[in-house]
């Protein structure tokens, strides 16, 4: 297999002089010291760079291509509507054919006290339309100074000002003056990570609902508007939550009137096994974040799921103020619902949910018996098709090896053996979230991969 990029080539030249890449180092990027790699085509589970070397994607891109690459279904059906019609907006009550339709399919799927979805673009835009709605929703109840937002450390929601202070990550807030006032974040429900290695998982469980009772105590639950979580986190480290945490979350929010906002972008449609991870985990959210595999990612697209709660109150709101001042350019793009309406039939077409529900525990025991026995994996975790390798110097004592030190040796060996691994942030962490029609078979390619990978930076 050939690695080595084209570094003097032209399109590699343009790309370091005029291409700012997001979360990149962007001195060595344009020094041209850590090339990145030109993705060219992809079919299935696989990605093909320009050098014609093809990688097991084993996370989907960003866990979001969940249909596979080369859906011809999709890319058809976006073809025909930008031919039918490229785009109109939706203001003012204006609609687009893909648009309706998709919002009738999604919310068949959704909970059934949901009431409307919104459409953007990203999960992050997404956020931010739900944070501001939440605000309404209390400025609406009379209620407007119940407007801080609280979430998780190590929680990723975004990178905007208001996503980006959600996030739970300290170099999404480092140099940005993020986050901003009013946003709270509460211990991290990561069991491996507990303060005292004593606590079993139903003390560790009192801690976490204690902490959260004594956050909204000390600020007072009058100023508290709403919880953020992701029901199992994503880039934080690819953590379900421990037994029972969301009932009781759940109790606490709604003893202190606190909304519920679920943020779906990586855990909607199917990647837990189930539609959504609120289904699985029984969560009753007023807001719900979808994007990602709303699309599998072929075109941008994201939707804020609102409750039949909410919208009563919006509704009302809209009689005494008039129209919802609140818009993007691009909502409900048609092109980008005709490829949500293809995915979705894809979804169900191939049985995608079952997929995950069923290959993701052999993902998981594929992984274990390949690793599971080396000394400086700590935990092998996850849900459905997302599952994460953790490793730490000394794992009974959690000690760290320096962070993002392990991690992205073993990615990049898994690279080179032709499987695309994702090195996590704030430990040592690999995670896998491969396309939600990957095989047993191609598990078993992952599986193999991960083996030398650590055998190589490791021993």
């Amino acid at each position: 297999m050939t690695l080595d990029a084209h570094l003097n080539d032209e399109l590699a030249a343009w790309d370091r002089d005029n291409l700012l890449h997001p979360t990149t180092h962007t001195a060595n990027h344009a020094r041209g010291s850590v090339p990145g790699r030109i993705i060219t085509g992809g079919d299935g589970v696989y990605i093909t760079d320009r050098d014609g070397n093809r990688f097991l994607d084993a996370f989907a891109a960003l866990y979001c291509v969940n249909a596979g690459y080369g859906r011809t279904e999709i890319a058809d059906a976006m073809s025909k509507q930008a031919h039918e019609l490229a785009y109109f907006h939706a203001f003012a009550g204006h609609g687009n054919t893909p648009a309706i339709t998709l919002a009738k399919m999604v919310m068949d799927r959704a909970p059934d006290h949901m009431a409307r979805v919104y459409f953007g673009l990203s999960g992050s835009d997404a956020n931010e339309t739900n944070v501001k709605l939440a605000w309404h929703y209390n400025i609406l109840r009379g209620k407007p100074e119940k407007r801080k937002i609280i979430s998780r450390w190590r929680a990723y929601h975004g990178s905007g000002l208001v996503s980006g202070s959600l996030t739970g990550l300290a170099a999404y807030h480092a140099q940005f003056h993020l986050p901003l006032d009013g946003f709270l974040h509460t211990h991290c429900p990561h069991y491996l990570r507990r303060p005292d290695l004593d606590m079993s998982e139903a003390q560790f469980l009192d801690f976490l609902i204690a902490e959260l009772e004594e956050m909204i105590t000390r600020e007072g639950p009058d100023t508290i508007a709403a919880f953020f979580g992701e029901p199992a986190m994503g880039t934080g480290g690819l953590i379900p939550p421990p037994e029972g945490y969301w009932a009781r979350v759940q109790q606490v929010l709604d003893r202190h009137d606190i909304l519920l906002i679920a943020d779906e972008v990586v855990t909607g449609f199917g990647r837990t096994g189930a539609m959504f991870g609120s289904d699985l985990y029984g969560l009753h959210p007023d807001f719900m974040t979808i994007a990602k595999g709303l699309t599998s990612a072929y075109a941008p697209l994201s939707g804020s799921i609102i409750s039949q709660r909410v919208f009563d109150v919006l509704m009302q709101g809209s009689d005494d103020f008039g129209a919802l001042a609140h818009g993007w350019t691009y909502s409900a793009h048609p092109v980008g619902a005709a490829a949500g309406i293809a995915t979705l039939k894809l979804v169900d077409r191939l049985g995608l949910v079952d997929n995950a529900r069923d290959t993701g525990p052999y993902l998981k025991q594929a992984l274990s018996d390949a690793v599971g026995d080396h000394p400086n994996v700590a935990e092998i975790r996850g849900v459905g098709l997302m599952v994460a390798v953790e490793f730490m110097d000394i794992p009974a004592a959690r000690t760290e090896f320096p962070a993002m030190t392990v991690g992205p040796k073993i990615s990049d060996a898994m690279m080179r053996a032709g499987v695309v691994a994702r090195a996590m942030p704030e430990g040592n962490i690999v995670g896998f979230a491969p396309p939600l029609c990957i095989t047993r078979d191609e598990v078993d390619i992952v599986a193999d991969a991960l083996r030398e990978a650590v055998r190589e930076v490791l021993g």
